[in-house]
């Protein structure tokens, strides 16, 4: 069974950084591409990154330019890190996890398995 734990969210002021980590497990993690998708409240989920099962990143979104999604495939491990960030960057931010193609990935948002989420606050 795969499982997703997201970790390394919390408060930070406006301009502050902050790097997301996804633990993955029961799974080829190397056969999976990742993703980071986020959801604020009141809104629809909105995806922010993912990362090939090669290393192809891939953004979209208002926190494209701010962020930097990668993987290190020895430890099934996921990092996004966030720069510049905005009192409107406050969501609960989910790891996804998806063995399609990269197309349906990239094109359909094509994810089949979802960590909990991990909070993400910023302050003004």
């Amino acid at each position: 069974q795969v499982q997703l734990v997201e970790s390394g969210g919390g408060l930070v002021q406006a301009g502050g950084s902050l790097t997301l980590s996804c633990a993955a497990s029961g799974l080829t993690f190397s056969d999976y591409a990742v993703g980071w998708f986020r959801q604020a409240p009141g809104k629809e989920r909105e995806f922010v990154a993912a990362i090939s099962r090669h290393g192809i990143e891939y953004y979209e979104g208002s926190l494209k330019g701010r962020v930097a999604i990668s993987r290190d495939n020895a430890d099934n491990m996921v990092h996004l890190r966030m720069s510049s960030l905005k009192p409107e960057d406050t969501a609960v931010y989910y790891c996804a996890a998806s063995s399609a193609t990269w197309d349906a990935v990239v094109v359909r948002k094509d994810f089949g398995s979802w960590g909990q989420g991990t909070q993400v606050t910023v302050s003004s």
